[in-house]
């Protein structure tokens, strides 16, 4: 399957800026965000779409990972720090988040990670076929109401290139609060091609065994809201997606 070309204009929901930077997060994003850039993926740099080449990220054929809405980077970092010799990347539209992360691989002192401060569909736009290992969504926008629960991730829009790009046997990991958004995601994402390695509420308790815990999901047990991890596998079915 051959990536869609991008539209002229692509609807976004959600949002882009919070409260203002503080001075040393506006100086993070001045001085490092552009050499943590994912050459060739935004629309300005690659206006006809053409795909990419992975290696071009990290400079050799590493494993790549995706981390879908990094929120404050906390998780992200902290799987480049235990997983070095695998490449990830962060795509986050909240340029506040991005800040965040920005300050924290200084801290940590990570190599292996780019950052794309917009629209993960831009990324899938250019990605080759199965060139993926691993995928995380956490604590995704809920999108609580009825009417908006089409744009939430786990739609066919985003599972069918997530599935595209993901290697047959990449692991997709899903971590939500909220009840619906776990309903939803065990309808939406078998069908998009995947096979579900946690199908019963008992295995939805426990974390992973690499897992940190970020920012929301701290939220969510201060207000009393139980944490689901949901763990997918990309199928072979060469029929699907």
């Amino acid at each position: 399957m051959l990536p869609p070309k991008a539209p002229q204009t692509r609807n976004f929901y959600g949002r882009i800026k919070g409260k203002s930077l503080k001075p040393a997060q506006q100086r993070y994003l001045d001085q490092d965000l552009a050499q943590l850039h994912p050459k060739g993926v935004s629309v300005q740099d690659n206006p006809d779409r053409h795909i990419v080449n992975p290696e071009d990220f990290f400079g050799d054929a590493r494993p790549l990972w995706l981390e879908v809405g990094f929120g404050g980077g906390e998780h992200l970092v902290h799987q480049c720090a235990q997983n070095p010799d695998v490449g990830i990347i962060g795509c986050e539209p909240y340029i506040n988040g991005v800040a965040m992360l920005l300050g924290k691989i200084r801290q940590a002192g990570v190599r292996n990670l780019r950052v794309y401060p917009w629209d993960v569909r831009d990324l899938f736009d250019v990605l080759p076929d199965q060139c993926l290992d691993r995928a995380f969504l956490l604590y995704p926008d809920p999108w609580p109401k009825a009417r908006h629960h089409r744009r939430r991730f786990v739609t066919p829009g985003y599972l069918d290139q997530l599935a595209r790009v993901l290697k047959p046997g990449a692991v997709f990991r899903v971590a939500t609060d909220i009840p619906d958004y776990v309903r939803q995601t065990m309808e939406e994402v078998p069908a998009a091609g995947f096979d579900c390695l946690t199908p019963a509420p008992a295995d939805w308790v426990q974390p992973w065994d690499d897992w940190y815990s970020t920012r929301y999901e701290q939220k969510a047990l201060r207000e009393g809201r139980a944490p689901h991890y949901l763990t997918f596998q990309r199928n072979g079915d060469p029929a699907r997606g």
